[in-house]
């Protein structure tokens, strides 16, 4: 197994995937890490969706779909690629996502990350879920299995948590699509750190 370094550097999207079964012991494995996760005040509000149910998946296909043809899409041919990114290999992630788009259903296993966090979450409720999102994406690349964190669903917040199940107070903050890889792991590439770092002041070079 790579070493933690080698997995954060090597951590691509992955989107497209095989929908061979993936062992609910790897499943498991994953969530596990996820709820080693640090979260405010250890209270643990997080709580994990494990989606197998191919007619689940596909109802939120629907508004998963939707928001690619409405918004996502639009705005991948109108942008211009991100920092440390060649055009080619930007038009390369925007076929990435159309395929994912498509094929979002047939993705053997969804982990949704959910909080109960009442009605009206607030802008730090993230803080309690994401770092074990986080820690799941990254086991997931560990034991060989794809995925990529996925939010496009909350474009239709109210249609898709519906579709998922979700009750009252409880809302969804990812979903990770889960499966074998159909490419292969590879370096991230992303802007250096001069052009993103600053020390002490902003827009301040960092020294390090």
């Amino acid at each position: 197994m790579p070493d933690l370094f080698e997995i954060m550097q090597t951590c691509r999207s992955m989107r497209r995937l095989k929908p061979d079964p993936v062992p609910d012991e790897l499943i498991t494995r994953i969530l596990e890490a996820g709820t080693s996760a640090p979260n405010g005040g250890n209270f643990q509000r997080w709580r994990f969706l494990v989606i197998k149910d191919r007619k689940i998946k596909e109802a939120v296909q629907v508004w998963y779909k939707r928001a690619f043809d409405e918004t996502v899409g639009p705005r991948y041919l109108a942008s211009e690629p991100p920092p440390g990114v060649s055009k080619e290999r930007y038009l390369r992630q925007h076929e990435a996502v159309s395929y994912l788009t498509e094929h979002f259903h047939e993705a053997p296993v969804w982990i949704v990350a959910c909080q109960e966090d009442g009605v009206a979450p607030n802008r730090a409720s993230g803080a309690s879920v994401y770092p074990a999102v986080q820690n799941m994406v990254l086991a997931a690349r560990a034991l060989g299995l794809g995925t990529t964190l996925t939010t496009r669903h909350l474009l239709y917040e109210k249609e898709a948590e519906a579709a998922l199940g979700l009750p009252r107070g409880v809302h969804s903050y990812a979903i990770l699509p889960i499966g074998y890889p159909m490419g292969k792991f590879g370096p991230t590439k992303r802007a250096p750190l001069a052009e993103i770092v600053y020390q002490d002041r902003w827009g301040e070079p960092y020294a390090g």
